[in-house]
């Protein structure tokens, strides 16, 4: 890792001289815009919108604008100026328990590494902190900008982390927060019964970005000239129309049989539409397996039938056509009697 800041950590009369790392990073895919036809990298020229010549960095300057195609510009001497007492320094301010600062308020993390001989006054502080179960309230300057920021312990280092100022939080107005919904005493306890059947310890390692994987195999797939194979996805049957206790009932159960758990209801329990709508699809399942093994045998008993009266006229084809023989033999046994 490489250092981006370097500075001081003020705590009371002490100071401790540490070196500021990013504690994260994103492991988006990156692409470049290029050409479709040949690849070429799609390059894009700072120009200017007045007299449209091509301006380099160190003629761009910010600007502010203030409305009415008016602009005000500001010169990197004019935020030389500004009064950021903290520049260098981690200004601890007060310590409060963690569980006070709204999630919603962290931005970036940061590890800090001690620097030089600053290590024993470090630990201390890290120390100091795990006793009393509480974060630091900070102040800090990053890239000219002042931030507020927390400091706490993560696996024996202290880490930074910035929060956004309570007016960059925005007030959530919605329409439904001005209706008087009522939660029946049932549904909630269904809903804290399912809360309670998926409860475990949270263990980060276990999820991954599936997306990114396979976005990365199609990736590795065209640089080794392979073929990308894409899996077929199993449409889902649409989901019948259930109240919200039985969605919940059968949401339990699931959860409980994904654990080797016994369902939360018996055998001779009432039915719920969920349920139902099983029983009614098993059934239905079953006369579709039952109706061609009848028809099969329909016809089995249709063939003996029509076999049964051909064996029947057979058998009486056969005497008659065994009885002509017998009638020439005597008429030729009798025929020389006669002439003698």
């Amino acid at each position: 890792m490489r250092a981006i800041w370097k500075g001081a950590v003020s705590f009371g009369l002490v100071s401790i001289g540490v070196k500021l790392y990013s504690a994260t990073e994103e492991k988006d895919i990156r692409f470049h815009q290029v050409h479709r036809e040949d690849g070429g990298r799609i390059r894009y020229k700072r120009t200017c919108s007045v007299c449209g010549e091509e301006v380099t960095y160190d003629d761009i300057a910010k600007g502010y604008d203030i409305g009415g195609g008016e602009m005000v510009i500001l010169t990197d001497e004019d935020f030389a100026d500004l009064p950021l007492t903290s520049s260098r320094a981690i200004d601890v301010l007060e310590f409060v328990p963690a569980e006070q600062v709204d999630p919603i308020l962290y931005n970036k993390a940061y590890f800090l590494e001690p620097e030089g001989t600053a290590t024993k006054p470090y630990v201390l502080l890290r120390d100091a902190l795990i006793d009393s179960e509480r974060v630091a309230i900070v102040k800090v300057a990053l890239r000219q900008r002042e931030q507020l920021a927390t400091l706490r312990v993560r696996e024996g280092v202290l880490l930074l982390n910035t929060m956004l100022w309570p007016d960059e939080i925005r007030n959530p107005d919605f329409g439904f927060l001005d209706e008087d919904l009522k939660v029946r005493p049932p549904e909630l306890a269904m809903a804290s019964s399912l809360i309670d059947s998926m409860t475990g310890e949270f263990e980060p390692d276990v999820f991954t970005d599936d997306y990114r994987a396979a976005l990365q195999e199609v990736i590795d797939a065209k640089v080794e000239g392979r073929e990308v194979v894409q899996p077929e996805e199993v449409e889902e049957a649409p989901a019948a129309a259930v109240d919200l206790m039985a969605a919940l009932k059968a949401s339990v159960d699931r959860a409980r049989a994904a654990r080797g758990e016994q369902p939360a209801r018996g055998g001779g329990g009432e039915p719920t539409p969920i349920s139902s709508a099983r029983s009614a699809q098993k059934t239905a399942e079953k006369k579709a397996t039952k109706a061609p093994a009848k028809k099969t045998a329909a016809k089995k008993t249709a063939e003996k039938k029509t076999s049964e009266p051909a064996k029947k006229t057979a058998a009486k084809k056969t005497p008659a056509k065994k009885a002509e023989p017998a009638k020439k033999t005597t008429a030729r046994k009798t025929a020389p009697r006669k002439s003698a």
